[in-house]
């Protein structure tokens, strides 16, 4: 089930944010969306989720409209994590990652066996099986985030879309969380992240859509996309790039162009 972008336009309150974006995401792989502020990286994931609407262009699941979709299909398909998820009631982490069954349960229907399986193994995959009795709110901002993640994987989705999935977590943290999504990926899931940090996306990154002013400036495999000529154009800054033991690319700014 692959997820494309086909000249997507996109305007907010009359502003341009994405021009003519086309793109086709691969799923069993981690594209990375990269690029400066107001870039339009935040808009293209909406946009995909049907959360904003096309002036032009469309985002298409194989060849069907993500944004025709009934919302519960949509739902199924593509699991999304907004980089300012909210929860709003203190209630216990087993039941928020519970929440992430509700696009496949008939309303008012309780848990099947099938349900209890899904939410057991995307805690387990997000490590947060020891915290499922605690209240929401008393968790760390790291721990709230993987409680989230593991809210959206409980509903199974063929995609998960993650805004800025790193904002509150520590080091360690971040590097665990990636591996997770990586491990997600390998079992056939397509992963799409948006991210700031150069070096965590050459570390995760199978493949980096990059973005500049809402324009297409690069997309393809993460050793082709992120060279010094391309991440200086994007953000003008200097950048050098190496490779890790796995041959990907690490990418460390220097200072302003």
């Amino acid at each position: 089930m692959a997820l494309s972008f086909e000249g997507l336009l996109v305007a907010l309150s009359g502003r341009p944010v994405l021009h003519d974006v086309t793109a086709a995401l691969r799923p069993g792989r981690v594209t990375t969306i990269l690029g400066p502020n107001g870039a339009g990286k935040s808009t293209l994931v909406r946009a995909a989720v049907a959360l904003v609407t096309p002036q032009a262009g469309s985002v298409r699941l194989d060849d069907r409209d993500v944004a025709a979709l009934d919302p519960r299909e949509r739902a199924r398909a593509i699991g999304y994590l907004p980089q300012d998820a909210t929860v709003h009631w203190n209630v216990p982490v087993a039941e928020i990652v519970a929440l992430g069954r509700a696009a496949r349960r008939s309303p008012f229907a309780g848990p099947s066996p099938a349900d209890l399986d899904a939410v057991t193994l995307a805690m387990e995959a997000t490590h947060v099986t020891a915290l499922a009795d605690r209240p929401i709110h008393e968790l760390s901002g790291g721990e709230r985030a993987r409680v989230l993640l593991a809210r959206v994987l409980a509903g199974a989705p063929r995609w998960l879309l993650a805004d800025e999935p790193l904002a509150s977590l520590d080091p360690a943290h971040q590097i665990d969380l990636l591996d997770r999504l990586r491990e997600i990926a390998a079992k056939g899931m397509g992963v799409v992240i948006v991210l700031h940090d150069l070096l965590q996306a050459g570390r995760v990154a199978d493949d980096v859509l990059l973005l500049r002013d809402g324009r297409l400036l690069a997309f393809g495999a993460a050793a082709d996309v992120l060279t010094p000529e391309r991440l200086e154009a994007a953000y003008d800054i200097a950048v050098s790039v190496g490779g890790d033991a796995q041959g990907r690319p690490l990418c460390v700014p220097l200072g302003r162009r």
